[in-house]
């Protein structure tokens, strides 16, 4: 299937590799930034470029395009002016397809038990609620212009250059590994794959993308830490974390799930390249 032309909005970590890998077969290929020496760096490495200020200017045209839509909302605040900006902006205009990557957040904490796309949301964060909030605004325009989209609901992300290396060197504690939550992870090109797979797709809804193999967040770090040679963490107690740990650590401590990834792999057809973090850590330790 070929290519519209296409616009990620938010082109930061993701989206720049996500460019990287289409920019020969994506005509117009556009990386919308905030600042201008974002705009140079992709240039700089053949991609496409435009800064605005997503909240205060208008999209550029993306009608009949896939719009990848990867920014942040605002960091205050329970809803996302950001997108709805953006979207009032569009005027008359229709995208192809819109795809969000949105949080598993969103569900807040669920005891450690596996959860479909059906489970309720809980948001125990501002955090969250932004992202419930772009998620209900993308969706309602959507549904009026019958413009598909889709939504992914994606736990933390992994990559090269994207690991807790600072963190570890700085010799941060962990929780102990008995009271550490469920946490979930995806590599990069695994989140991209699904990314386009959900673009290629005639699919509309919200789609779990993780790797299918949680683990607890202490046993994320040290496995981190084999794999680039660094001590592990010492473990402390949730009594000691409280004083010791930062606020956003400690809120997603409080938080543990495991998400069912069968719709991702029997609607998107996407089966991750990394699905376990021996192979995934292996891979970017390889790219460091």
């Amino acid at each position: 299937m070929s290519m519209p032309p296409i616009t990620i909005i938010g082109c930061g970590y993701v989206g720049t590799r996500l460019a990287m890998q289409i920019k020969q077969e994506a005509p117009g290929l556009l990386g919308v930034v905030h600042s201008e020496s974002s705009a140079r760096h992709l240039q700089d490495i053949g991609i496409g470029a435009h800064s605005m200020d997503l909240d205060t200017d208008p999209s550029p045209p993306v009608d009949e395009h896939w719009v990848f839509y990867f920014a942040p909302p605002a960091p205050t605040g329970q809803s996302d002016q950001r997108i709805g900006h953006w979207l009032n902006s569009l005027a008359r205009q229709r995208p192809a397809k819109v795809v969000l990557i949105s949080t598993t957040g969103v569900y807040g904490d669920c005891g450690g038990r596996w959860i479909t796309e059906a489970a309720p949301l809980n948001p125990q964060t501002d955090r969250a609620r932004r992202r419930i909030d772009a998620e209900q605004r993308l969706t309602q325009w959507c549904d009026a212009r019958q413009v598909p989209c889709a939504i992914l609901r994606v736990p933390g992300i992994y990559g090269p250059r994207r690991l807790p290396r600072a963190r570890l060197e700085r010799r941060l504690p962990v929780l102990a590994e008995a009271e550490s939550p469920y946490s979930n992870r995806i590599h990069v090109d695994d989140l991209i794959l699904a990314c386009l797979a959900a673009a290629r797709s005639n699919f509309s809804g919200v789609v779990h993308v993780s790797d299918g193999h949680p683990s607890t967040m202490t046993d994320y770090f040290n496995r981190v830490a084999d794999a680039l040679g660094l001590p592990r963490p010492e473990q402390i107690s949730l009594e000691e974390a409280q004083h010791s740990l930062s606020g956003e650590m400690l809120s997603y401590l409080a938080e543990s799930k495991r998400l069912d990834i069968t719709r991702m792999r029997t609607v998107l057809g996407v089966e991750p390249d990394y699905p376990d973090l021996d192979r995934g850590l292996s891979d970017c330790v390889a790219s460091e």
